[in-house]
């Protein structure tokens, strides 16, 4: 397969590695100093796009990639405001697009547990939640989207909270607490706490390379599909 990595940050360097490891092409790197390259003659020969960048810079490339009819996986985070236009537009011209806020298959797997522990814990209501997240410094969205998404499955199950806030005293919101620590890859801990016991889901990545292989079977996974898809899909959940 040919692929087009957009973002060379320490995640595309990785996302490299692993799709040369499993026997993948790369044909196209895409930087900030050189997004000029995103172009329609260097997109020709291109069977996926893996895009991770900034939250300024994500809806322009994938934009792009579809006007040139590459299917696109994205983990950038930060600009949900977007999300929906992009996917009304992916679906109703027959585009590609796979989408998650975490890529690692541990993560997911905390997924499926938080939103099945929300649905218990909507019967406890002396147990109050909170989420918080650590990252490494270079990390630009807060909270971040693996966060968010943790947050919203919360909501979707537990009908004693309006919505989250980042850092708030508010209880009838979720608080989410965000943290930025040296090089930490990314931790993710649930906790829901009574004046009796306190009960916590977490997990912690040891490095990039669970994200980056999530990406690049996602990629393997929508080569030759049409349509949005997710990590549901992917791992059949």
């Amino acid at each position: 397969m040919n692929i087009a990595i957009i973002g060379y940050g320490k995640m595309g360097k990785e996302i490299e590695k692993i799709a040369l490891e499993r026997n993948h092409k790369i044909n196209l790197i895409v930087d900030e100093d050189n997004i000029s390259d995103l172009n329609s003659n260097n997109l020709k020969n291109i069977d996926v796009a893996v895009e991770f960048t900034t939250p300024e810079a994500a809806v322009n490339n994938i934009y792009k990639c579809f006007e040139n009819n590459i299917p696109v996986v994205s983990g950038t985070t930060g600009w949900i405001d977007d999300y929906d236009n992009l996917i009304n537009f992916c679906k109703q011209n027959n585009k590609t697009f796979f989408y998650a806020s975490n890529y690692s298959i541990g993560v997911n797997i905390l997924f499926e547990i938080n939103s099945h522990l929300a649905k218990i814990m909507n019967n406890f209501n002396d147990y109050e939640v909170l989420i918080e997240e650590t990252h490494h410094i270079y990390k630009l969205d807060k909270p971040s989207g693996t966060a968010i998404s943790l947050a919203n499955q919360i909501l979707e199950n537990n009908k004693n909270k309006k919505g989250w806030e980042l850092e708030t005293k508010n209880k009838e919101f979720l608080n989410i607490k965000s943290y930025r620590e040296g090089e930490v890859p990314g931790i993710h801990k649930i906790t829901y706490k009574s004046d009796i016991d306190k009960l916590e889901l977490s997990h912690s990545a040891f490095s990039r390379k669970g994200f980056a292989r999530g990406a690049v079977l996602a990629a393997e996974f929508i080569k030759d599909k049409t349509g949005v898809f997710n990590m549901k899909d992917l791992l059949q959940f």
